[in-house]
């Protein structure tokens, strides 16, 4: 059973990022199964850090672009929206280059928060950042 509300676009969504942090570091959204919405960054000049690898906040940026993705495309987007109340985030291993896999789950989707554990994985399937965040589920602003 799915947990997505009505039929959410990664298409669409992706044509959001122009203008915006998500587009300038690369981020895509790829795939949504019935549990889970999946998406890749480039590890390049626009993600690494002084050292080479891949950079921490640019971990964290596809962590939390994927976990708010996932809590918006949950709600009814007439009646709610998500924001991120907090972040987390464990690096495990280096990725000098290539491509990083990011992939988002739900742990609780409550009726004012919602907390979704984010995998990201190199190009080979190892783990390279685990991150938990905790988004508010808000009513949208009457529009009258």
């Amino acid at each position: 059973m799915s947990i997505w509300f009505g039929e959410p676009s990664i298409e669409w969504a992706n044509t959001r990022s122009e203008g915006t942090a998500l587009r300038a570091l690369g981020i895509e959204m790829t795939e949504l199964t019935d549990d889970a919405l999946m998406g890749r960054m480039p590890v390049d000049g626009r993600t690494r850090q002084p050292g080479g690898v891949l950079h921490g906040g640019a971990s964290v940026a596809l962590a939390e672009t994927l976990a708010s993705w996932g809590a918006s495309f949950t709600v009814d987007p007439d009646r709610f929206y998500c924001v991120g109340m907090e972040i987390n985030a464990n690096h495990v291993r280096p990725v000098p280059e290539g491509w990083v896999y990011g992939e988002a789950r739900p742990l609780t989707r409550g009726r004012t928060t919602q907390i979704w554990d984010i995998r990201i994985t190199d190009e080979a399937g190892k783990l390279v950042c685990v991150s938990r965040c905790t988004m508010a589920v808000l009513p949208t602003p009457s529009q009258y």
